[in-house]
């Protein structure tokens, strides 16, 4: 059974970290540019170290998507840009196979 594939829609969830300097508004950025997507938050953790540097992480859930994981990956790729952060967006089943102990 194909979960995703690069080039087709897709179904699933996605798991997004962000990294950067902190600053006012990232949490925003990301999350409407999500809505925008029509992808849906499941779970969300940040935290912020020594006050300057920004960590989140977000278990998101994409369903019947027009878009690829590709699209989304690329569509990310540009918010990256405005908001000065790190932006990777994964399939929760390569996410977890490549943290696998």
């Amino acid at each position: 059974r194909r979960i995703f594939n690069l080039v087709g829609k897709m179904d699933g969830k996605i798991v997004v970290t962000v990294m950067g300097a902190d600053k006012t508004g990232i949490v925003a950025g990301i999350s409407t540019k999500l809505n925008e997507l029509s992808i849906n938050i499941i779970d969300i953790s940040q935290t912020i170290f020594e006050n300057e540097i920004f960590a989140m992480i977000m278990l998101t859930e994409v369903k019947d998507n027009k878009k690829s994981i590709g699209d989304i990956q690329n569509e990310l790729k540009t918010l990256e840009e405005s908001l000065k952060v790190k932006i990777f967006a994964q399939h929760e089943d390569i996410f977890k196979a490549m943290h696998r102990i």
